[in-house]
């Protein structure tokens, strides 16, 4: 039946990335989750499908050829981000996942346990350091690192005779400026990137649907006051999304940054856990362990893949 859910007209760019069920109609049994072992006459399914460009897919795909790894799967940035920092519950309540990278920031609508809705929002952080580079004359480089040492995105936080550093270009002496002026720099820009994803919700018909807020990840969320902005602009409740403790995981990598990338390994341990029971060596299956069983599969992924 996922299969057949392919069968859609899409344009000749693109192609087809997920088809993820949502819920299944037996006979006439609507919102049915898993309808294995049911009996009935007609099975039907509703799916959310997502797509993406043929050439942006085959330009990662020899990104990651060329750095001597062979990908498996492809799988969507948010849908990942989401694997490593959404609860349960707020998966199955609704919730609005807002993954803020550097070139795009990414949307995942969930509501009973499924994403209802993905879309992607042409700005990001980048855009960020592009504006302080613009308006403070300076390297791109430098911009980026008065953003993460000084950036914040929300003014009423800030001390009004706090002072920064701004380092020079081309000999020239480093200058104090009022942390206020990079501020007024940041809030703006950081505002439309949350207006422009408010809209898209807005438009899908979905706002009413996320009940539980918003929870912010990749880079951008680590930027000061990112999630009381967000709480203004949607004016839903937010929070950061930091991926949970897990054996074997350093503290530094427990950040919305690295979501993404923890919520693939995740990914390939549920997937590997579906498959059937974990052969562990003899010798670690002999040592009597106490971990969690999260944390014994992160162990045998490294055993694997690293």
């Amino acid at each position: 039946m996922h299969e057949a859910a392919k069968a859609v007209s899409i344009p000749m760019d693109r192609e087809i990335l997920h088809v993820i069920p949502q819920s299944y109609t037996v006979d006439a049994q609507r919102g049915i989750k898993d309808p294995l072992h049911m009996m009935g006459v007609r099975l039907e399914a509703d799916v959310h499908i997502v797509t993406c460009s043929i050439t942006t897919t085959q330009n990662l795909v020899k990104c990651v050829d060329r750095a001597g790894y062979r990908p498996e799967k492809r799988v969507l940035n948010s849908l990942a981000a989401a694997r490593a920092v959404l609860s349960d519950d707020e998966r199955d309540l609704g919730c609005l996942l807002l993954d803020i990278g550097g070139g795009t920031t990414d949307l995942v609508v969930f509501g009973e346990g499924q994403p209802w809705y993905t879309a992607s929002v042409p700005a990001g952080g980048m855009q960020v350091t592009n504006d302080i580079s613009i308006m403070l004359s300076l390297l791109m480089d430098g911009a980026e690192r008065l953003k993460r040492e000084a950036g914040s995105c929300w003014l009423e936080s800030v001390d009004s005779s706090e002072l920064i550093v701004v380092p020079g270009v081309g000999g020239r002496e480093p200058t104090e400026i009022p942390r206020k002026k990079l501020c007024a720099i940041v809030q703006p820009r950081m505002e439309e990137i949350y207006s422009m994803a408010k809209e898209r919700l807005e438009k899908s018909g979905l706002m009413k649907e996320i009940k539980s807020g918003i929870v912010l990840t990749g880079g951008g969320a680590l930027m000061s006051g990112a999630r009381e902005l967000a709480q203004s602009v949607f004016d839903l409740p937010a929070r950061v999304g930091n991926p949970p403790a897990i054996h074997g995981l350093e503290n530094q990598y427990r950040n919305p940054a690295f979501a993404s990338a923890l919520g693939l390994v995740l990914l390939a341990g549920d997937e590997a856990l579906a498959s059937g029971p974990i052969r562990r060596p003899l010798a670690a299956r002999k040592e009597k362990s106490h971990a969690p069983n999260l944390g014994r599969l992160v162990d045998w992924l490294k055993d694997k893949f690293v």
